[in-house]
C-alpha cells in the first residue's frame, strides 16, 4: 500500500493525487473549472470506491498497520488515537453499502436502470458535479467523511479545512486515493487548508460549485452564502437544538432521570443531539420546580467532566451570565436555580415554555409544556430543532412523536438514547447523498425493450481485479461456518446434481441485488413483462432456491405469474397452463421436455406456448428444433446462468445462441484458467471458469472455481452491450477418465444429434467390471434410432472411444429407455449427464 507524501512542510494542500504548496494551489484553483471537467470524464465505479474505503477501514482498525501509524502523526493535539478506529468503523463496506441502499436505493445508484420494467424509461442518481465542502474547525472526522459522502454520490469534491487544523483530512483522503488503482478517486478529491479570511480562495471554490456543504453556525453559513452562485445548491449542516420531553408517569421514575443525565453528560452537551431543555407535560409550576430539584441531585452524583470538556473563557462567561440572569429572575417567581457549589453543573427551572438555548457544559433548562401547546410553542424554532428524547407510555410515545415531528423535530429517540444513531440515519431531516445528487431520467422507445440498463450500451463496467487464492466448493462450504448470523438471513441448498447438496448463505440485501440483476438479464433475453403470461415450473421445497428465485425475479419485473412449480401430475399442470392462458414457461429443460411430450396432444391443440426460458441445464440444438417445429415455440432461451453459491452469473440476449452468455459484469469478474494449471488460457481457448463476486455481505467469494468449462467470445455483441461474453462448454464432471482416455459427455450428445438424428435426452453410465470398464449410453425410447446403429455412430465419430473398445479396455453399449427412468437429481429434477458407479 502506497500513498503520496508531501515533499516539504509547506505543502499543506492535496490536489488530485499530489501535495502542493500555496502558490501551486492558488494557480490550480484559478483553473478549477477545467480540472472538474476532466475529472468528471473519468468514470468512478461505486464498487471501486467501496473497495478502497474498505481497505482503508481495515488499516484504520488495525493498531499496528503502517497507514494508521502515518495518520496518527496528524491527529489534533490531545486527540485520542481511537478516533482513527472510529473513522475506520464508518468507512467499512458494510456501513457504506447500507448507506447507499438506504439513501439512494442501490449499491450502484448511478447506473441508468428501468425503475418499472414495463416501461422503457431509465432513471439514475447522477452527481451534481462539484461539491465544495466547508468544514468546521476542531472536528477531525467531519471533513473527510463529508468528502466520502460526496464521492459516494459520484462527485468531484473540493474541501476547505481551517487554517488551524492539522493535515489529517489531507493525508487520510490521500491514503484513500492511493488504494484506488483506477485513479478516479484521486481525480475527484481536492483538499485546501486556509483561514476564512482568505476570501478570494473561498470565492474561487464556490464559483464553480454545483453544491456547497457548510458545517457550522449561522455566521459560518452567512459567510459562505455570499459566495454561492445562483442555482448552486446550499447544503447547511448547522447547529441544532435538542430537548427532552417527559410525561407525568415518566418523570417520577428514577430510571428516567438517570437516562436523562446520561444524555446530558455524555458529550458535555457539545453534540447537537444533547438535550438543552427538559419539557414536562404539565402547566403546574410547582411540579417544574420539584422536578428540577430532584434532577439536580442526580447531576450532583455524577463524576466530574473530562479535562478536554471544560469550557474555555468565552464559554465560561456565557455559563456564568446565564446562571446569574436566571437567579435574578427568581425574585420575580419566574425561575429557580439549582447549581453545584463548584459551578460544574446547574439546573434552571423556568415557568415560561419558550425554547431557550442552554450555555451547555451540564447546564439544563426545565420548563412546562402541555402536549396540546407543543406545536404552537416550538414551531417558530423549527429550523433549529433536531432531536427530542421522549419518555412515557407506548401510547404517549406514539402520539407525542407525531406532535414533535409536526413542530419541526427531525429525530425522536428514547430518553437515554439521544446520541445513539444507526447506519444510514437521515441527518437533520435529509439524506446527505440525495442532497449531493440529481435524479435523472432518459425516455427511450420500443426499440430499447430488451435493454435493461442503458449504461451497458455506453461503456464496460470495471470492477476491482480479483485477488487471492483459488477456492472450490469445499473451501466455500467450510467458510460458511464463520459467516456471522447477521449476514446469514437466507439459506439455500444446491440441487445436488454433481454431488452432495451444498449450503449457500445470503443476506436479504444481497439476494435482492442478485434478483434485480437476473431480472435485467431476463429483459435482455426477450421476456416481455407487459404481454407474457408466465408459468413458473421450477422445482421447490427442501431449501432449493430456483422456484423462489424466479418468483422473486418475476415480482421485480411486474410480470404475470402462475406459480405452479414442477410436479409429477403433468396432466394437471397442462390443464392449468391452458385454463389460465400461459404463453411463457420457466423451468428446467428435463422437466419441460417431459411435460411437453407427456401432454403433447392437449398442448399442441392449445398452441399457445410461445416462449420457453430455461435454467440449470441446456436444451440441445435438436431439442430446440423439436420445440419450435413440434410445439410452435418461438423463443427458446436461457433465462440465467448461475450457481447456488454465487447467484446469477450470466444472461443471454436476443443475439445469444447455445451456451453463449453475457457476464453480469456489475456483480462479478471472470477469469478463464487452463485445465492443468492456474494460468489464463490463450485467447479463444477453453478452460475453467473462475468467478469473483463483489456483492456479498460478510462473505469472501473471490476466485471461485465453479466447476464449469467455457471460453471467451471475442468482440462486442451485436446487441450493443459492452458486457463480456463467454460460451459454456460443459462441466468438469462431464469429462470422464475411462480406460486411460478422457471422454466428454457433450461429444456423445453432438454425435447423437448430428449423425444419429436423435433429439432426446442422453445419459452416460460408467461401471466397473472384472477385466475392463463398461460405458452405457442411455437414450429415450421415444423417437430414438436403433441402439445398435447409434452405437456405430459413436464408434465411428469418436476415435478415442473406438480405440478403447478395440484395445478391449472398455465395453460400449447403448440402451433405449423411458425418459422417466433416467437418473435425475431428486431436488432440482436436473438430468445427471454422467452417472459414475465405479468404486
Amino acid at each position: 500500500m502506497t500513498t503520496v507524501q508531501p515533499h516539504s512542510t509547506g505543502e499543506h494542500h492535496y490536489w488530485q493525487g499530489a501535495f502542493v504548496g500555496d502558490e501551486e494551489a492558488g494557480r490550480r484553483l484559478a483553473g478549477l473549472a477545467g480540472a472538474v471537467q476532466d475529472a468528471l470524464g473519468t468514470p468512478l465505479e461505486t464498487h471501486t470506491l467501496l473497495a478502497a474505503c474498505d481497505a482503508l477501514s481495515t488499516a484504520l482498525l488495525d493498531p499496528a498497520h503502517p497507514v494508521r501509524a502515518r495518520l496518527a502523526r496528524h491527529l489534533p493535539e490531545g486527540e485520542d488515537p481511537s478516533l482513527l478506529a472510529e473513522l475506520g468503523a464508518l468507512l467499512g463496506r458494510r456501513e457504506l453499502t447500507r448507506k447507499l441502499r438506504r439513501e439512494l436505493g442501490d449499491t450502484a445508484p448511478q447506473r441508468l436502470n428501468r425503475p418499472d420494467a414495463r416501461e422503457t424509461v431509465y432513471e439514475a442518481w447522477a452527481p451534481v458535479g462539484l461539491v465544495a465542502h466547508i468544514a468546521p474547525g476542531n472536528a477531525a472526522t467531519v471533513a473527510p467523511l463529508s468528502v466520502v459522502e460526496g464521492l459516494l454520490a459520484g462527485n468531484v469534491n473540493i474541501l476547505k479545512t481551517s487554517g488551524s487544523d492539522t493535515l489529517l483530512a489531507q493525508h487520510l483522503l490521500a491514503e484513500l486515493a492511493a488504494l484506488d488503482p483506477s485513479g478516479a478517486v484521486a481525480a475527484r478529491v481536492i483538499v485546501l487548508r486556509f483561514p476564512s479570511a482568505r476570501q478570494e480562495w473561498l470565492r474561487l471554490m464556490c464559483a464553480q460549485a454545483d453544491a456547497v456543504a457548510v458545517w457550522g453556525g449561522e455566521s459560518a453559513v452567512e459567510g459562505v452564502a455570499t459566495h454561492v452562485p445562483p442555482g448552486c445548491r446550499l447544503v447547511e449542516w448547522g447547529h441544532r437544538i435538542s430537548f427532552a420531553y417527559l410525561t407525568r408517569d415518566a418523570w417520577g421514575e428514577a430510571a428516567t432521570l438517570d437516562a436523562l443525565a446520561d444524555d446530558v453528560c455524555l458529550f458535555e452537551q457539545q453534540a447537537c443531539a444533547s438535550p438543552q431543555v427538559v419539557y414536562l407535560d404539565t402547566e403546574d409550576e410547582a411540579e417544574v420546580f420539584a422536578f428540577a430539584e430532584r434532577f439536580a441531585d442526580v447531576l450532583a452524583a455524577r463524576g466530574p467532566a473530562a479535562a478536554d470538556g471544560a469550557p474555555d473563557r468565552a464559554e465560561e462567561a456565557e455559563v456564568t451570565t446565564t446562571e446569574l440572569l436566571a437567579r435574578l429572575e427568581e425574585h420575580l417567581g419566574l425561575t429557580r436555580v439549582f447549581a453545584a457549589p463548584d459551578g460544574s453543573w446547574r439546573v434552571m427551572a423556568d415557568t415560561r415554555p419558550a425554547l431557550t438555548a442552554s450555555p451547555l457544559h451540564r447546564s439544563l433548562w426545565v420548563k412546562p409544556l402541555p402536549r396540546e401547546r407543543v406545536v404552537g410553542t416550538l414551531r417558530p424554532m423549527r429550523r433549529y430543532l433536531q432531536t427530542v428524547g421522549l419518555a412515557g407510555s407506548r401510547t404517549d410515545v406514539a402520539e407525542l412523536s407525531r406532535v414533535a415531528l409536526a413542530a419541526g423535530v427531525t429525530r425522536v429517540t428514547p430518553v437515554g438514547s439521544m446520541h445513539d444513531s444507526y447506519s444510514g440515519e437521515p441527518h437533520d431531516g435529509v439524506y446527505a447523498l440525495q442532497r449531493y445528487s440529481r435524479r435523472v431520467a432518459v425516455h427511450a422507445g420500443d426499440r430499447f425493450a430488451t435493454v435493461a440498463c442503458l449504461d451497458d450500451l455506453a461503456r464496460p463496467v470495471v470492477l476491482p481485479p480479483p485477488a487471492g487464492p483459488l477456492v472450490g466448493k469445499e473451501e466455500v462450504q467450510e467458510r460458511h461456518r464463520t459467516v456471522a448470523r447477521a449476514d446469514a438471513e437466507l439459506y439455500f441448498r444446491s440441487g445436488g446434481t454433481t454431488g452432495a447438496p451444498a449450503l449457500s448463505l445470503f443476506s436479504y440485501d444481497d439476494y435482492d441485488t442478485q434478483m434485480r440483476a437476473a431480472a435485467r438479464g431476463l429483459l435482455a433475453a426477450g421476456y416481455d413483462p407487459v404481454r407474457d403470461r408466465t408459468a413458473n415450473l421450477f422445482y421447490c421445497g427442501g431449501m432449493y432456491g430456483s422456484f423462489l428465485s424466479f418468483f422473486s425475479i418475476l415480482e421485480r419485473l411486474g410480470g404475470v405469474q402462475l406459480p405452479l412449480a414442477a410436479g409429477p401430475d403433468h396432466r394437471a399442470t397442462a390443464e392449468a397452463l391452458i385454463t389460465h392462458g400461459a404463453d411463457t414457461l420457466f423451468g428446467m429443460p428435463s422437466y419441460l421436455w417431459q411435460l411437453l411430450h407427456d401432454q403433447a396432444g392437449p398442448l399442441r391443440a392449445y398452441g399457445g406456448i410461445r416462449k420457453i426460458f430455461y435454467g440449470g441445464e441446456h436444451f440441445t440444438r435438436e431439442q430446440r428444433r423439436t420445440l419450435e417445429e413440434g410445439f410452435g415455440v418461438e423463443v427458446v432461451r436461457s433465462l440465467t446462468y448461475g450457481s447456488t453459491d454465487l447467484g446469477p452469473l450470466g444472461y443471454q440476449c436476443a443475439e445469444s445462441t447455445g451456451g453463449v452468455h453475457h457476464l453480469h459484469a456489475d456483480l462479478h469478474t471472470m477469469e478463464i484458467l487452463a485445465l492443468d494449471s492456474d494460468r489464463p488460457v490463450p485467447p479463444g481457448g477453453t478452460g475453467r471458469l473462475v468467478f469473483s463476486t463483489h456483492e456479498r455481505r460478510g462473505q469472501d467469494l473471490g476466485r471461485y472455481v465453479i466447476g464449469d468449462l467455457g471460453r471467451a467470445v471475442p468482440g462486442r455483441c451485436p446487441c450493443g452491450s459492452h458486457a463480456p461474453r463467454f460460451e459454456l462448454m460443459g462441466r468438469l464432471g462431464d469429462v470422464m477418465r475411462v480406460a486411460t482416455y478422457s471422454l466428454h459427455h457433450g461429444r456423445f450428445v453432438s454425435l447423437a444429434e448430428e449423425r444419429g438424428g436423435y433429439r432426446g435426452e442422453l445419459q452416460v453410465v460408467l461401471a466397473g467390471q472384472d477385466a475392463r470398464e463398461r460405458l452405457t449410453v442411455r437414450v429415450e425410447r421415444a423417437g430414438a434410432p436403433d441402439p445398435e446403429r447409434l452405437r456405430e455412430v459413436f464408434l465411428d465419430g469418436y476415435p478415442e472411444l473406438r480405440a478403447a473398445v478395440e484395445e478391449r479396455l472398455l465395453d460400449l453399449s447403448v440402451e433405449a429407455v423411458d425418459g422417466s427412468s433416467l437418473d435425475r437429481s431428486p431436488t432440482s429434477g436436473k438430468l445427471r449427464g454422467v452417472v459414475d458407479t465405479r468404486a
